[in-house]
């Protein structure tokens, strides 16, 4: 029998496939079975029209059989088979499509699902096999013909005999090695795991006869001297897919107790869900998509090691375990499925071309996480609070990220701890702001307590203004990235400008500066230009001695933010000391001032700086000298 060659272009192409195209062996198994199914489906399209077929759908199957004892995994269907010329030009020349021949020929529309293209595929074979034997009666001829092959040395095509019309693929498996087991995939329960993962949703029953063993049953005098019961092995022919995906059902027949069930089944969730979507697009490119919000966050979410995605498939058949593209890294909580069968596939199932299609597909998803969340907002606001808690970290990093090219997209999903002791979004907000109120009031600090004893935030609640309490890192990022909403500027509570000082008090301040400006400067000096870059007097303060705040863009929130990065350049914002005329202090002050005793202004000064300092939860330098200062001046 004459052994004929592939194309040298084959050969290294055939090479390529079994080393490197595919991360993992195991796909095999998938595009074999999807093979299969294209297979049935081209001659389940005929029986719609000629009866001489003499199938009904119910008689349409895919079996697999492991034979452990002679090392081998066989594949049949009863599809259409293939003729010897299409032996040839489907196996003979890698990359041939028989399957977009058919659809070509047949004028069929994407909806036939045809999903394999039979040649490319079929090669991830020779990553587990050393030789491959594929016999096939195609529907309509009386001869069956047999391929095989052992790889890039070529293949033969012989006639053989075979009943009934369909194709049987038989893999004789490598032997094992230290570093690769092949026998695994001749274990019921490995194959049954790779179906499960892959090929649950093929539309046609995927069968196999599979071992089981129970107790033979005793006598009555076994049973009385307790003798241990024996055992008996018996097969018993089990489907292994479920077939109908969930996704593809009409969501009246679906209720909400098989949408938690699926997501806590398909995702290794104990949790039930908080959100769901059921997404039937029929428009171009068609999916179907079942997306969903988890209640809690996994415990590595905002770690390098989450992989965000959703599962991606073509007609049941799984594409991609995480398709990452699909989310933005903002809505990377959601968890799901993307079912479509308009995209391009290029060279094999595991390598996605990135195209318009999946682009749309992607952005059509992002609309609707989105309006999701806003539903939640306004109909399921416990919800909402519920899942801000686990992900709204994720969303301030959304709007502080790609520099804020997302930002008014997730602004009306922010939620902030008000001084009002609520969770409220940036339009409750600003809807709640009285006529004389100019700016959207912030504070920061590490907890809720803190920022609630924080001297800068007297002026603003005395007013009646709320203040935004803002406690994670990136919280002052976002809102600087913001900048503003529906026309109102953000303004830190530690600003030097809070936009609510009357003149009055503004022409007292600025007559008691005049009259202490000696000693202002001279505490200033004193204190060192390295840590303050002024001293002054405050127009926010009511009961508390002193206060730091800040001028320019870095604010003492975001220096300490950006100080705890790994990385030698520090920065520094530009301190401002600010003290409260109207306290006793003031007066201590510019006593020890007019006496000239510069050594203990210069006590009194740093001290106060110190207290400012821890005031704000920022460290001190010198904790003893600290001590000591306290000590000498009471």
């Amino acid at each position: 029998m004459e052994t004929k060659q592939f194309k040298a272009e084959s050969q290294k192409l055939l090479d390529m496939m079994i080393h490197s195209i595919y991360t993992h062996k195991e796909i095999f198994l998938r595009e074999l079975i999807s093979n299969a199914s294209d297979a049935i489906d081209k001659l389940y399209f005929k029986s719609l029209t000629d009866d001489k077929v003499g199938l009904n759908k119910q008689d349409f199957a895919i079996w697999i059989s492991a034979d452990k004892e002679n090392n081998t995994l066989k594949i049949t269907d009863n599809g259409i088979g293939m003729t010897a010329e299409e032996l040839e030009n489907n196996l003979g020349t890698i990359a041939s499509s028989g399957s977009l021949k058919f659809k070509s020929e047949n004028n069929l529309t994407e909806e036939s699902q045809i999903i394999g293209q039979f040649g490319v595929g079929f090669y991830s074979a020779f990553m587990v096999a050393k030789k491959v034997t594929v016999i096939s009666k195609a529907y309509g001829s009386d001869t069956a013909y047999k391929w095989e092959s052992e790889g890039v040395d070529g293949y033969t095509i012989s006639e053989t005999e075979k009943e009934s019309v369909g194709t049987e693929i038989t893999l004789e498996l490598i032997e094992d090695t230290e570093d690769e087991k092949y026998s695994e995939f001749l274990d019921t329960y490995r194959i049954k795991g790779l179906i499960s993962k892959y090929s649950d949703y093929i539309r046609f029953p995927i069968k196999m006869e599979v071992t089981h063993s129970r107790p033979v049953e005793q006598t009555e005098e076994e049973k009385s001297a307790g003798k241990a019961p024996e055992y008996e092995e018996y097969t018993e022919v089990e489907t292994l897919n479920s077939m109908i995906p969930l996704w593809k059902k009409s969501k009246s027949e679906l209720k909400e107790e098989d949408y938690k069930h699926f997501y806590t089944e398909k995702f290794y969730d104990y949790n039930d869900p908080l959100k769901y979507s059921h997404v039937i697009n029929e428009g171009m490119p068609s999916y179907n998509a079942l997306l969903y919000i988890p209640s809690k966050a996994p415990f590595d979410f905002y770690s390098k090691e989450y992989e965000k995605g959703l599962q991606l498939y073509s007609n049941g058949v799984l594409i991609m375990e995480k398709c990452a593209d699909l989310l933005p890294d903002y809505f990377g909580f959601v968890k799901g499925l993307v079912d479509s069968e308009d995209l391009s596939l290029n060279i094999s199932r595991e390598m996605l071309q990135h195209d318009r299609q999946l682009k749309v597909i992607a952005k059509s998803i992002e609309k609707t996480v989105s309006n999701e969340l806003k539903d939640m907002i306004k109909n399921e606001r416990e919800k909402y609070e519920e899942f801000w808690k686990a992900f709204g970290l994720q969303l301030k990093f959304g709007v502080y990220s790609d520099y804020g090219m997302n930002k008014d997209k997730l602004q009306d999903l922010l939620l902030f701890t008000s001084s009002n002791g609520k969770l409220v979004t940036l339009d409750e907000y600003v809807t709640a702001m009285s006529e004389e109120q100019k700016y959207i009031y912030y504070a920061t600090g590490e907890s809720i307590a803190r920022i609630e004893q924080l001297p800068q935030t007297e002026l603003v609640k005395d007013k009646g203004f709320e203040i935004l309490y803002l406690t994670d890192n990136v919280d002052e990022f976002a809102i600087k990235t913001l900048m503003k909403y529906k026309e109102k500027e953000f303004r830190n509570v530690s600003a030097d400008d809070l936009g609510i000082e009357d003149s009055k008090s503004e022409e007292e301040v600025k007559a008691k500066e005049e009259e202490n400006a000696d000693m202002l400067k001279d505490m200033a000096e004193l204190i060192g230009e390295e840590k303050v870059a002024k001293v002054i007097i405050s127009k926010r303060l009511k009961s508390h001695p002193v206060c730091l705040t800040s001028e320019g863009e870095i604010t003492l929130e975001m220096e300490k933010v950006l100080n705890s990065m790994p990385g030698d350049q520090k920065v520094k914002a530009k301190r401002v000391l600010e003290i409260n005329p109207e306290h006793e202090i003031f007066g201590k002050l510019q006593s020890v001032s007019d006496s000239g005793d510069k050594d203990k202004l210069a006590k009194y000064a740093n001290l106060l700086y110190t207290q400012a300092l821890l005031i704000e939860g920022m460290p001190v330098e010198n904790p003893v000298e600290f001590s000591n200062m306290i000590c000498e001046l009471m």
